[in-house]
């Protein structure tokens, strides 16, 4: 138990005396359980839960039901947990509330690159921007593998004129991580700058997110 560790080893005075940034990440979960169970200490049920999800990356995904499969964590652990990945997903988010200007496929990148990476299927998103190419809105077109039949201009240009965009930047993610465009990915690319030309919205660029990655097909001569 948490109790019979030394007082100056335990999770919660060690974050009082050297602040969080001492901590590891199953110490700070251990914080948030709180308690662990009749054969674990908090911090061995943190390990458990660490492991099971391969680490943060996948623990931040997490559904309550997956979390409540753990020994150790019913539905009030499992919520509180959740409530906490939801706040620093929040946090992450907070630099982009005002209008966020886009100059470059970095900036681009950056604007999704925390949300993006980690999906398991892919996502086609795109970026509605005014003028000064600064965000008015952000919609998830569509979620599964890229195609021309899937990623319909319509669906694309229909929030643009809805909400009177100058430009457009798309963006998906591939989940491998590896974000080397696909040929469907420099054809879908090619139809719609076809047809913004038509419609009077610009796409700006295509942007594919890896890990930690990215690639601008308007860097690659696409756009």
């Amino acid at each position: 138990m948490i109790k019979d560790y030394p007082v100056q080893e335990r999770p919660r005075e060690r974050l009082l005396n050297e602040g969080p940034h001492a901590l590891s990440n199953y110490e700070l979960l251990a914080i948030l359980l709180r308690t662990g169970t009749k054969q674990m200490s908090a911090i061995q049920l943190a390990h458990h839960i660490i492991q099971q999800f391969e680490g943060l990356r996948h623990l931040k995904e997490a559904t309550i039901g997956e979390l409540k499969e753990i020994n150790g964590i019913g539905s009030v652990k499992a919520v509180e947990l959740l409530a906490a990945i939801e706040i620093g997903k929040r946090i992450s988010r907070l630099q982009f509330e005002e209008k966020y200007s886009i100059r470059s496929p970095e900036d681009g990148a950056r604007y999704l690159m925390d949300e993006l990476r980690f999906l398991q299927q892919e996502h086609f998103v795109c970026l509605y921007l005014n003028t000064k190419n600064q965000v008015l809105y952000k919609k998830t077109i569509f979620i599964g593998s890229l195609n021309t039949s899937i990623v319909h201009p319509r669906e694309v240009f229909k929030e643009g004129f809805k909400r009177s965009s100058a430009s457009i930047i798309c963006f998906h993610n591939h989940p491998s991580g590896d974000p080397a465009p696909s040929r469907e990915d420099i054809e879908v690319t090619k139809r719609l700058v076809e047809c913004g030309k038509m419609l009077g919205i610009e796409v700006l660029d295509h942007i594919i997110i890896g890990d930690q990655r990215y690639i601008s097909l308007k860097e690659k001569g696409y756009v």
